[in-house]
């Protein structure tokens, strides 16, 4: 029997908890992005023998373990499909809620939507943030969400389309601009549509 299925049924077996995901299948940790499973391995807990991943995350190439039996807690998931990849660019380019005006309110909001590890959701901090930046500075921490959110949607989109980062990020600025200039319109506000690229992940 290939190792892998072996990890598999030993997990079944010894840690009495349903595998979601095999050996070699890319997944998507939350705030961190794109990984890969590695192992499905036993851990000692106390007295207790629990299954866990082994995902080497494709941002720093490091390796995080998460429980099997929390695995759907903390939002570890598939990536979209290519047809989710359009209907992410669609919403990309679509119009947007002008956020809240406080920086608290708005920063504990986009929190909220990073953690959930939805593309769709981190696509509206995108957004909201690349506008934000045209108007004025952001802060530190806000230029570090945008910085961490642009490259969780570029990631993802290249790792799904299967082409290049530097291929998928003119698409994703040119919806961002029109997801201003829409925003910028239907507010009535100043045109301001320049989408700055994030230097850094």
């Amino acid at each position: 029997m290939p190792q892998g299925a072996t990890c598999l049924v030993l997990v079944k077996i010894v840690g009495g908890v349903k595998v979601g995901f095999k050996v070699g299948q890319k997944v998507v940790y939350p705030n961190h992005g794109i990984g890969t499973i590695e192992q499905i391995e036993q851990k000692q807990i106390g007295a207790v023998a629990l299954p866990f991943y082994t995902l080497r995350l494709a941002a720093t190439n490091s390796l995080v373990l998460v429980p099997v039996s929390n695995a759907l807690e903390v939002g570890l998931r598939r990536p979209i499909s290519s047809v989710e990849c359009e209907t992410l660019f669609k919403a990309l380019a679509h119009d947007f809620a002008t956020p809240p005006s406080d920086w608290k309110d708005r920063f504990k909001d986009f929190s909220d939507k990073m953690r959930t590890g939805n593309i769709f959701e981190v696509a509206e901090v995108l957004k909201h943030l690349s506008y934000l930046s045209q108007i004025k500075p952001l802060s530190f921490r806000e230029q570090r969400m945008l910085e961490r959110s642009r490259y969780l949607v570029v990631s993802e989109l290249a790792a799904v389309c299967r082409q290049p980062e530097c291929n998928v990020e003119p698409r994703v600025d040119a919806a961002l601009t029109q997801a201003c200039s829409r925003h910028d319109r239907g507010s009535s506000g100043p045109v301001r549509v320049r989408v700055a690229t994030a230097g850094a992940h």
